[in-house]
């Protein structure tokens, strides 16, 4: 019986270092999920170029800024799949005409705030 015990014990113990480190990696990989679905053109670049647009966006001070910035990093996806043979949608899934973006809208009313959003 105590030979049960001891093995019930070093399962928890375990579980409970392993637990931690599971919910870790899900979080990862739900963040890279919605990077995917933020980042026109992900699956084109490197983890450095995500790391370096997400920066870049977070720098940006106005919306003008960051929506220039996206139609320029859209613009360089769709000549990186032209020259990869690789065909992007003309829009970010979920982005369709009317469609707001992560955090579109934010403070305002119904119906406000629309905008490509990636």
């Amino acid at each position: 019986m105590k030979h049960v015990s001891r093995l019930a014990l070093s399962l928890f113990m375990a579980l409970g270092v392993a637990a931690p480190a599971a919910a870790q990696m899900q979080s990862r990989d739900q963040m890279q999920m919605q990077d995917r679905e933020r980042i026109y053109g992900y699956e084109l670049m490197t983890p450095q170029e995500r790391t370096e647009y997400q920066a870049r966006m977070r720098a940006l001070n106005t919306e003008q800024e960051r929506e220039a910035f996206r139609l320029e990093h859209h613009r360089k996806m769709q000549e990186r799949a032209k020259a990869q043979g690789k065909t992007l949608p003309d829009a970010p899934p979920g982005m369709g005409p009317g469609m707001m973006g992560p955090g579109g809208g934010k403070g305002m009313g119904p119906g406000g705030g629309r905008g490509s959003g990636y």
